[in-house]
């Protein structure tokens, strides 16, 4: 399993639009309100190796510390049921004693392993983001955090299925496909 977090502020990432030239289109918002989403999000292969899947949790304005991804991965071991081998970043979240009592806790079913550092171009999950922000939710003015936290659940929710989809994240980044999805 690919791991990475993310956040999403409320203040919209204002691409191109549609809008007449010299008729910007208007985006409300509350500027200066610290109020925000914060998302983990795990990519993984599924145990018969023929499909990706992806795995998601939010956070309303909070962030993911070292206990919030221990939670993580814990939801991870119980709904997989199967050994875990997470790849993820050497981020501080991802270090400390929450994880640890995780991975000793798994029995042997939890193996953590760290991509280099300065790594981000192999993460897909990175991928994920960029076209989460930049894509699907660019000028998107959000009245408060609830309703941001909904679109961005039901984006990551509308491709958990799409095969294509998430696979062009891995061809996006360095990371190679996984053999077993090459065939």
């Amino acid at each position: 399993m690919l791991v990475d977090e993310s956040g999403l502020l409320m203040a919209p990432l204002v691409r191109r639009s549609w809008a007449l030239r010299g008729q910007p289109p208007v985006l409300p918002h509350k500027a200066g309100h610290r109020e925000k989403v914060s998302v983990a999000a795990g990519l993984w292969l599924t145990p018969r190796r023929d499909r990706l899947g992806l795995s998601v949790q939010t956070l309303v304005n909070g962030y993911f510390d070292n206990e919030a991804v221990a939670a993580f991965l814990g939801d991870m071991l119980r709904q997989l049921r199967k050994p875990l081998v997470v790849v993820w970043d050497g981020g501080s979240m991802h270090k400390g004693d929450p994880i640890d009592d995780v991975v000793e806790q798994s029995d042997g079913r939890l193996v953590l392993e760290q991509l280099p550092a300065y790594g981000s171009e192999l993460m897909p999950v990175e991928q994920l983001w960029t076209w989460l922000k930049y894509s699907r939710l660019c000028n998107f003015a959000a009245a408060d955090a609830g309703q941001l936290e909904a679109a961005i659940l039901g984006e990551l929710a509308a491709i958990v299925d799409d095969q294509e989809l998430l696979q062009s994240f891995f061809h996006a980044s360095m990371l190679p496909l996984p053999r077993a999805l090459l065939f």
